[in-house]
This record gives C-alpha cells, sequence and structure tokens, in this order.
C-alpha cells in the first residue's frame, strides 16, 4: 500500500461561521485554530495548507473567564527608547475587540511562513453583520 498525498488542486475550501457571543475565547479559538489549519478534516497534513476560510462574528460580546480581564496585559515595543506600549485586555476588548479574538487564534497557529499563511483566512467582526455572505458560509455552536 502507498501513502496517500493531498495534491493542491484537490484542496476543497469551505467558508465556516463561528457567533462569538457568548462563547469562552480560548475554547472558539482552539476551535477556529483548528478549522484553520485543516486538522478537523480526516486528510490532514502538517505541511500543506488543507484549511477552510473563518468567519467570526459578535467579537465584542466574546466571554472571558477568570480575571484575564484585569491581569492579561498585551505589550509591544517599538524599537526607540521609551517605546514600550502595554494595554490590558479590558482596554483591548473596549476598543478592539476582533484584536482580541486574533491574537487569541495566533498564538495557537505555527510561527512560520505556512501559519501567517493560513491566518489569512481568517476574518473577525465586533458586530453580527459580515460581508460574506454569499460565501454561504455553514454556522457552527
Amino acid at each position: 500500500m502507498q501513502t496517500h498525498a493531498v495534491k493542491a488542486g484537490s484542496i476543497q475550501r469551505r467558508w465556516v461561521h463561528f457567533d462569538a457571543e457568548g462563547q469562552v475565547l480560548g475554547r472558539l479559538a482552539t476551535r477556529v485554530a483548528d478549522i484553520l489549519r485543516g486538522k478537523d478534516k480526516p486528510d490532514f497534513t502538517p505541511h500543506l495548507d488543507l484549511g477552510d476560510f473563518v468567519v467570526i462574528t459578535n467579537a465584542s460580546k466574546v466571554h472571558i473567564t477568570g480575571r484575564k480581564v484585569e491581569q492579561r496585559k498585551y505589550a509591544k515595543y517599538s524599537g526607540f527608547q521609551g517605546g514600550l506600549k502595554v494595554v490590558t485586555l479590558r482596554d483591548l476588548v473596549a476598543h478592539e475587540p476582533e484584536e482580541v479574538i486574533t491574537r487569541a487564534v495566533r498564538g495557537m497557529m505555527p510561527h512560520t511562513k505556512l501559519g501567517r499563511a493560513q491566518m489569512k483566512k481568517l476574518r473577525v467582526y465586533a458586530g453580527a453583520e459580515h460581508p460574506h455572505i454569499a460565501q454561504q458560509p455553514a454556522t457552527r455552536p
């Protein structure tokens, strides 16, 4: 018997829609990361991009458990002296709710060229509306 190898032309991409309202951030992020990587498919191959497109709506209504809202901090450094900017999770949810989910999913993806390519298939929206109705995304709970 020979090992089945997936060819680039045979990859079928679907669109999947998640409603983040009331869902726990980490559990949502793991399910989304698995779909973006293609780990939910029987012919998963770690070095190929087999994943599907994911649309997440209601990012501003995601549920964050515990005391993470006060304790978690996100930092970025400009490279210049005194250029460290630290933002708490509470501020990030208030000003950029899409970024909260994007960062959670990005942390669960491979930190390689392949992971960056797979992250381009993620679309996150703060409200209930999204412009991907024409793709007819399948709704997941």
